[in-house]
């Protein structure tokens, strides 16, 4: 029986309104300066990302997502476990060059399941069909 593995990514509107762009299937390539993917492996640790750093920054957008999703076990072990803060500060680091291979991994689609919005977000339609 293959087992999956839940993962979290955080993410702000402009990544979200990528990953609806792909049907909610796939993450967007990473940027130039970008060399690594790196989902978290638990929602608290996900939740302190979006609302600390994609809602909180003042260079962002005022509005930080968490989205969850599976992968298959055995492919889950295929990337290292970061440990990067305290103990619950896990995140797999997936290489960029490896994120399309990643995402045709994902099983069932990509879910958003926590949003963090902030008094000045104007939250674009296509963001709100998918949350509602």
């Amino acid at each position: 029986m293959i087992k999956n593995i839940t993962l979290y990514r955080p993410t702000g509107a402009n990544e979200l309104a990528l990953i609806i762009d792909s049907g909610m299937k796939r993450f967007p390539p990473r940027l130039f300066w970008q060399p690594i993917f790196y989902p978290v492996l638990n929602f608290q640790y996900a939740a302190e990302i979006a609302e600390r750093w994609n809602m909180g920054d003042p260079d962002s957008d005022g509005v930080g997502f968490v989205t969850e999703f599976e992968i298959p076990e055995e492919y889950f072990g295929k990337f290292p476990i970061q440990t990067v803060g305290l103990d619950h500060h896990q995140e797999l680091w997936v290489p960029a060059e490896e994120l399309d291979q990643f995402n045709d991994k994902i099983v069932n689609g990509i879910r958003v399941t926590k949003s963090f919005v902030g008094s000045k977000f104007i939250m674009p339609e296509k963001i709100n069909n998918v949350l509602n």
